[in-house]
């Protein structure tokens, strides 16, 4: 059970590692698409260096050993980031594609959160 658990960690882990780090580089870079789409759900475009910032480091945060509480962090912006994501889509009436890609970037995030090793969570710490 415990391989199988490490095993489950590591691919959802690096797949939503790979998402949040692409579309914080998109971000980053302000690329078209991305600028466009942000405009069209009514937010600023300077949000985009923001997210993009804050995606990247999270995505260290999660990667590096140690530092659980940081790990906590980074594991809630991701859900709080794309959780707003969605809403956000829903809301301006945007296409039931546009959420796909969010919508799996909470999966994963959730199912990497569950199946995090123990050194990696935060009841793990010793006072």
């Amino acid at each position: 059970m415990e391989k199988r658990n490490r095993i489950i960690y590591w691919i959802a882990t690096g797949w939503l590692s790979l998402g949040m780090l692409s579309t914080g580089i998109v971000q980053l870079l302000k690329v078209e698409q991305e600028t466009a789409k942000i405009t069209q759900l009514g937010y600023p475009v300077y949000i985009l260096t923001i997210l993009g910032i804050w995606k990247i480091l999270g995505v260290i945060a999660v990667l590096i050993p140690k530092y659980p509480v940081l790990k906590e962090w980074a594991y809630a912006g991701f859900f709080f980031a794309m959780t707003g994501a969605v809403i956000s889509h829903i809301a301006s009436g945007s296409p039931a594609g546009e959420l796909f890609g969010p919508t799996l970037l909470i999966v994963l995030t959730i199912v990497s959160w569950y199946f995090r090793p123990a050194l990696r969570k935060t009841n793990s710490i010793k006072a």
